[in-house]
């Protein structure tokens, strides 16, 4: 679950999977069945009716689903539940991942829902990002959850439903978030929601952009990303986190996983984040956001979000 709202502009249509409703989207409590590739996502809703006559939850999860399944290049389980619960309300509002005995990710919705408003939900997306990463333990969650913030809106922004300027304007404005403070003891030992979610995505930005340097733009996080999602499969697995670590080194041929978890988990470790956007060519000015493509490192951070 990731408390925060983004708000997301622009989608460019996804070769739509199969849909096949067991009943129509429900008002009351109903089910769909809704097909990605070799995938089966069983929507689930209860707890009264929609208002609008307009709000399809299967384009919504079909959605979402095929944004998880491009940046991965599969979906990370077979079968999954969606289990959405109505609400007072206009948007998303929560979201909750599980896998005993059987996949589950449970949402909250308003029942006001718009259909805009499900175009612009990043929670789901969030949620069904959990399922590729094994089980590292409450000790490492900060890695759950961290890249489950920092994969939604690189792969929002592969799949046209982000623009890339408004990805790396929140990045900006949410990374500090994520540094240590006066009594931090490193990402293993320093559970707050900050260092959780901000923390765990600045180890991700950190690491897709050293994989990037040091491959000379072959490899990236998601290349390290879709093994270890392959190899454990998924959730499902409980893996230490050194092997999902190892595993995703080999896969990119470097020790950056690795080498970097060994520097930020027991100790403050605090990165320069204004250059860092400078090499990046992301160039702040107030609450707006510039790329430069001339910058030293531009080459990267377009790489980042290009499909």
């Amino acid at each position: 679950m990731n408390p925060r709202h983004i708000v997301l502009t622009g989608w460019l249509a996804i070769a739509a999977p199969v849909c096949v409703p067991t009943t129509s989207v429900a008002r009351d409590s109903a089910t769909v069945v809704v097909a990605v590739a070799d995938s089966e996502l069983r929507v689930e809703s209860r707890g009264g009716r929609l208002t609008s006559e307009n709000v399809d939850l299967a384009t919504w999860v079909r959605r979402s689903a095929t944004i998880v399944r491009g940046y991965y290049g599969y979906f990370p389980l077979a079968s999954v539940t969606v289990r959405v619960t109505f609400t007072d309300g206009t948007r998303v509002i929560t979201g909750h991942t599980s896998v005993w005995p059987h996949a589950v990710i449970d949402v909250t919705v308003g029942r006001d829902v718009t259909a805009a408003a499900l175009l612009d939900d990043w929670i789901l997306i969030h949620e069904m990002i959990h399922l590729a990463l094994p089980e590292v333990g409450d000790e490492h969650n900060w890695l759950a959850e961290g890249l489950a913030t920092y994969v939604e809106g690189v792969a929002r922004v592969q799949a046209g439903n982000m623009a890339a300027d408004r990805l790396w304007a929140e990045y900006v404005a949410q990374m500090p978030r994520g540094l240590p403070g006066t009594a931090d003891r490193g990402l293993d030992h320093t559970h707050t929601w900050a260092r959780t979610y901000w923390g765990g995505a600045l180890y991700c930005l950190q690491a897709d952009v050293s994989i990037r340097v040091q491959t000379q733009g072959r490899r990236g996080l998601r290349d390290a990303l879709q093994v270890i999602g392959r190899d454990s499969g998924g959730m499902r697995a409980d893996w230490p986190i050194a092997k999902v670590l190892a595993t995703g080194d080999a896969a990119t041929g470097t020790h950056v996983l690795t080498d970097l978890y060994s520097e930020m988990k027991d100790a403050p470790t605090e990165p320069d984040l204004g250059a860092l956007w400078e090499q990046l060519g992301i160039q702040v000015s107030g609450d707006q956001v510039r790329l430069n493509d001339d910058a030293p490192l531009a080459t990267v951070r377009r790489a980042i979000t290009t499909p």
